[in-house]
């Protein structure tokens, strides 16, 4: 009977969902998208063109866009490059520099002069007695002078100054009846140069201005008929400052002057 009289005891086992496994998955998993987004993203700029890879490259070194106010924007091939009268030089560097990778360097170097003045840098190209950039006589680009219009509208659609183009000829008089002279031919000279060069890489809006000398800028004043006389001129001017914003004095307005009565009738 005592045996009987002893409780039953009944063990009853909680069962739950396992302990905490932790946050750790998620950050792999986030590793992880962050990486195959990066991975597209690669896969997409390699097969973009030239220019959009230059607008995604000066992004991230500019992405705030105050390097167009300061002049520090990026150029060219993505070399950052601050545009102002003390460096002006890095430009003609650089320019020098991308001529050296064209295939006909050799003949075009005595061609093209670079100088950087109050202006800013000119860029001069010349013709010779071998080599022209131009058609004789005419206004239409040699083949010589598309590949190198184009190589510097590479190089200069990137930055944000503006250019001005001229044309200049010799002292020859322009054969004909006298309605086109040298004036004319000097400026569809500059104005083929520009459409060519903005075609080729000029942004929108870039070339301030097209001016056409005919012979009144010799560049050898001693021999007006040297074949150098003839040339195009692109200049890089230099940048402007940005504008400082106006102080607040806090002043109060002028007083108007005090009138002088009601007129008579």
């Amino acid at each position: 009977m005592e045996e009987e009289k002893q409780p039953i005891i009944v063990i009853k086992k909680k069962v739950g969902h396992g302990g905490h496994h932790g946050g750790a998955w998620k950050v792999a998993y986030a590793d992880f998208v962050t990486a195959m987004m990066a991975f597209f993203m690669v896969m997409w700029l390699m097969n973009s063109n030239e220019k959009i890879k230059e607008a995604v490259a000066g992004y991230f070194k500019d992405p705030d866009g105050a390097g167009k106010q300061t002049g520090s924007a990026s150029a060219g091939q993505g070399d950052a490059l601050n545009i102002s009268r003390d460096n002006m030089g890095n430009l003609k560097d650089q320019l020098e520099q991308a001529m050296r990778k064209m295939p006909d360097f050799q003949q075009l170097k005595d061609q093209v002069a670079m100088t950087v003045t109050g202006e800013g840098l000119r860029i001069e190209l010349l013709e010779t007695e071998q080599g022209m950039f131009f058609e004789s006589g005419s206004a239409k680009p040699s083949a010589s002078g598309e590949v190198l219009l184009s190589m510097l509208s590479e190089q200069l659609g990137g930055l944000p100054n503006s250019l001005l183009i001229e044309g200049h000829t010799d002292s020859k008089p322009f054969a004909g009846d006298g309605s086109y002279t040298n004036w004319e031919l000097s400026s569809e000279r500059a104005n083929s140069a520009r459409r060519l060069m903005e075609t080729h890489g000029l942004r929108n809006g870039q070339v301030a201005q097209v001016r056409g000398f005919a012979d009144r800028k010799l560049r050898v004043s001693e021999d007006p008929l040297n074949p150098s006389n003839r040339r195009v001129s692109v200049i890089v001017k230099y940048m402007d400052p940005p504008a400082a914003p106006a102080a607040e004095t806090g002043a109060p307005p002028a007083p108007k002057p005090a009138g002088h009565g009601k007129p008579a009738h």
